[in-house]
């Protein structure tokens, strides 16, 4: 049966195994949810609506991705995860009239260059006992959520520890590139991905098709939805300030401050042929773990073209809101990596937040016991993945000018 689907060598069909694998493990929106909705006996998905994002992810995984069959069996229990998650959130939410009006005061949101300290800086603010982060945990289990952590005795946490167990299993490089335990702070991403609209799976993926629809789409239901999951997980006494993270922010600033106005806005920066470096690494790891080997120039290439996307966009809000300018901190990563608890300072002293000798003394304890990734591998330079390295150094002067950034074109070498 001929498919139409191209694989890795670029013919039609692909082989007995492929068409085996995609008739037990079928990436059809159809299908994805009818099962989510017997699974569980529900029907509501909320909002926002998981359609056109889930067939515009599901067409372009099939017909882009190269998808092996173990990706495809992870990515297709990946969204069979967040649809049954969906209906039970919108089924609880129903009983939480309460919860809509629960306010969301002047959270922090850390972005910025992706692979430029933003893990070690929220980290670090997380030492502050008035500020919390949504936990790895919670974002895996959000229905059961509301309840505090309960310890060692708590399941959710247990259940959470083993599949992030069995993902270090698969992904032998994971602690290398991003190591996640139940209890550590979680990216916004990851609570973004419920509504199918989310950078995880460009980063994860090769689906150009699924990241023009996700550019070409407004953005702001997708931060409504965080907001309503935040009130959900604070329940109906709300007290702390919310610290939040992702790198993926630079992609939708008008829609974060629509629907939190009041928002405290800390940029990361970071010399980007190191971080370009650093992207092109992880994409290569993370896209192995769903798809066949691709181009690694085409790779290096499209990695380049998504940071000078990404860079030009925060640029250009930048520039067009000259009034939110007191809402924004920019750290450089040099500076963080040097002094961070005189980055921790000057964050606080911008925003006008209080900061106790107890909590920089929590901070410096962190800053001096933490080390670097375990198990860091050498990372391969521009040149070896086949960029023409001062072609890179020119193509983001402009964001080096702008932010007084120190671009070492050795260093892409």
């Amino acid at each position: 049966m001929k498919t139409g689907i191209p694989t890795a060598n670029g013919e039609k069909g692909g082989s007995l195994a492929g068409r085996v694998c995609r008739s037990f493990w079928p990436l059809d929106s159809g299908e994805l949810l009818t099962a989510a909705r017997r699974k569980t006996g529900l029907d509501d998905f909320g909002e926002p609506p998981v359609e056109p994002a889930l067939s515009a992810l599901t067409r372009s995984l099939e017909e882009e991705a190269e998808l092996h069959p173990r990706g495809r069996f992870l990515m297709r229990a990946h969204l069979g995860g967040l649809l049954t998650t969906r209906l039970r959130l919108a089924r609880a939410w129903s009983g939480q009239p309460w919860a809509a009006a629960s306010p969301v005061p002047r959270p922090i949101f850390i972005t910025g260059m992706p692979r430029s300290g933003s893990t070690f800086l929220h980290e670090l603010l997380t030492q502050d006992a008035d500020y919390r982060a949504p936990r790895v945990w919670e974002v895996m289990v959000p229905v059961e959520a509301m309840e505090p952590d309960r310890g060692w005795r708590d399941t959710r946490v247990w259940k959470t520890a083993a599949c992030l167990w069995c993902f270090r299993c698969l992904v032998r490089q994971a602690d290398a590139i991003y190591p996640l335990r139940a209890r550590t702070p979680q990216e916004c991403v990851a609570i973004q991905s419920y509504t199918l609209m989310a950078e995880e799976f460009v980063t994860s993926c090769r689906v150009p098709g699924y990241q023009a629809f996700l550019r070409a789409s407004d953005l702001r239901p997708v931060y409504e939805w965080q907001k309503r999951f935040l009130q959900h997980l604070q329940g109906p006494h709300p007290g702390k300030r919310w610290l939040l993270k992702s790198p993926d922010h630079v992609f939708g600033l008008d829609a974060l401050f629509s629907v939190f106005p009041d928002a405290l806005i800390v940029q990361t920066h970071r010399d980007p042929l190191e971080v370009l470096r650093s992207m092109i690494h992880l994409a290569s790891v993370l896209q192995g773990l769903y798809a066949r080997p691709g181009c690694r120039e085409a790779l290096a290439e499209r990695e380049s073209q998504a940071l000078f996307s990404a860079m030009e966009r925060f640029v250009q809000f930048r520039d067009a809101h000259p009034g939110l300018e007191n809402q924004f901190v920019d750290v450089n990563y040099t500076e963080l990596v040097a002094d961070p608890l005189a980055v921790i300072r000057r964050i606080h002293g911008q925003f006008g937040i209080p900061l106790t000798e107890t909590t920089v003394a929590k901070m410096r304890q962190l800053a001096r016991s933490r080390a670097r990734y375990p198990g860091r591998q050498s990372v391969p330079t521009l040149a070896e993945a086949g960029l023409d390295v001062p072609a890179q150094a020119g193509r983001f002067q402009g964001y080096c000018r702008r932010f007084g950034i120190t671009c070492q074109q050795a260093g892409g070498r």
